[in-house]
């Protein structure tokens, strides 16, 4: 280690490396808009990254080495070795459109990468700091591929056809010519699988969930931030003990309850059953949110003659406006995704939430198109409701965590 901590062995295995990832990451993107199948090459990328780390150090000279070193990575595409390799037929506009894009990244990466490196020994400092900077970039292709990837895959093979699929599994690229054709898989599903009426089922069930869930923690989380009373303390310790729990080991003595009392496969033993899994978290969230409220407020409404419950309605409620969008927001994401005791419980496809209707296609008798589609069906909402009100929901779990 501390013989890479000179300038002219950091700048190029800090480049071999940056090349390396950022020509795996544009083979994979081009072999999924293409569907040609694209390798990069680690020999060349490590070549190539080392020149352009060499060059990102020699700054002196001005950013003018790496745009020359550059563009021989862009030319270098049309006839191999190149860090990303190609099919002998591949035209030459790809190639060079390809070298063009690692050729940029890598450059503009490597600048900032290398920033304060120098070509002598470099201290801990500047080191650790040039390794840190690979390191966030990294991190950010990666998790942005690891999200966006399966995403890409679902969404682009809900829009083939199952000629399509058959042709080429591995082709995710889109022929545009089908106009809205595109979009057959979403159309059947809701006019021949019913797709329309598990969204409002799953849509019906969480809010009814968010509202019991409310009605039930609120009062209780106010009880034990707020009133004294024997084991409060062991109470507020133990409200997620029952996450210790796995369901899976819970899914039988529910089973046969459910059937024994006859709420098996019916929309209310759903309404009943959600709460128990969310009342626990809500009440561990909304604790420590109203332990950080000021109860001077609260007193001065009891002076003022007002009742507890009065209290709770007319101050401590307004106040926790945000922790109870949060809360709201997490319970009716975990109500939307329940699959498991959805699909233990429910048998009657008439009455199938959204997630255990998605289940329904996972069969060799449906069009694999038809599953992704209602993947992307079941997981949209849920992505614009979170997207959109997220800052309500970090705030309230960051109370939650620290105030309690």
């Amino acid at each position: 280690m501390r013989m890479l901590r000179y300038g002219y062995l950091t700048g190029p295995v800090l480049g071999a490396l940056w090349t390396l990832v950022i020509a795996t990451s544009v083979a994979i993107a081009l072999s999924f808009a293409t569907g040609d199948a694209l390798r990069p090459s680690a020999l060349w990328s490590v070549v190539y990254g080392a020149v352009l780390g060499f060059g990102a150090i020699e700054r002196v000279r001005g950013p003018w080495v790496l745009v020359c070193l550059s563009i021989v990575v862009a030319v270098a595409h049309i006839t191999l070795p190149a860090p990303v390799l190609f099919a002998a037929d591949t035209g030459a506009g790809l190639r060079i459109v390809t070298g063009a894009i690692i050729a940029a990244a890598s450059a503009v990466g490597l600048w900032r990468i290398l920033a304060d490196v120098d070509k002598g020994a470099l201290t801990r400092h500047v080191f650790e700091a040039a390794v840190i900077r690979f390191l966030t970039g990294f991190g950010y292709i990666f998790f942005t591929a690891i999200v966006l990837i399966p995403f890409y895959v679902m969404v682009m093979t809900s829009l083939k056809s199952q000629q399509a699929l058959l042709q080429n599994p591995l082709d995710f690229s889109l022929d545009l010519s089908q106009g809205m054709g595109l979009f057959r898989s979403y159309v059947e599903l809701f006019r021949d699988f019913g797709f329309g009426r598990y969204l409002w089922t799953s849509f019906l069930i969480s809010v009814i969930t968010v509202a019991i869930t409310l009605a039930f923690s609120i009062p209780g989380a106010y009880a034990v931030a707020r009133l004294r009373f024997r084991g409060a303390a062991m109470m507020s310790r133990s409200i997620l003990l029952i996450y210790m729990v796995p369901m899976i080991v819970l899914a039988l003595p529910i089973y046969i309850a459910f059937s024994s009392a006859g709420l098996r496969n019916s929309i209310l033993g759903i309404v009943l059953i959600y709460p128990v899994t969310t009342i626990p978290v809500a009440l561990y969230m909304l604790q420590g949110y109203f332990r950080g409220l000021p109860a001077e407020v609260e007193e001065a409404g009891l002076m003022d003659g007002l009742s507890r419950l009065q209290v709770i309605w007319k101050i401590t409620l307004p106040l926790a406006l945000p922790a109870l969008a949060s809360v709201s927001l997490y319970v009716f994401m975990i109500a939307w995704n329940e699959f498991l005791l959805a699909f233990m419980l429910l048998d009657d496809p008439s009455k199938f939430t959204l997630t255990r209707g998605v289940a329904m296609l996972n069969s060799s008798e449906i069009p694999r198109q038809h599953l992704m589609a209602g993947a992307v069906i079941a997981t949209v909402p849920i992505m614009v409701l979170f997207l959109g009100l997220e800052k309500f929901m970090t705030r309230g779990l960051t109370a939650g965590a620290v105030k309690g």
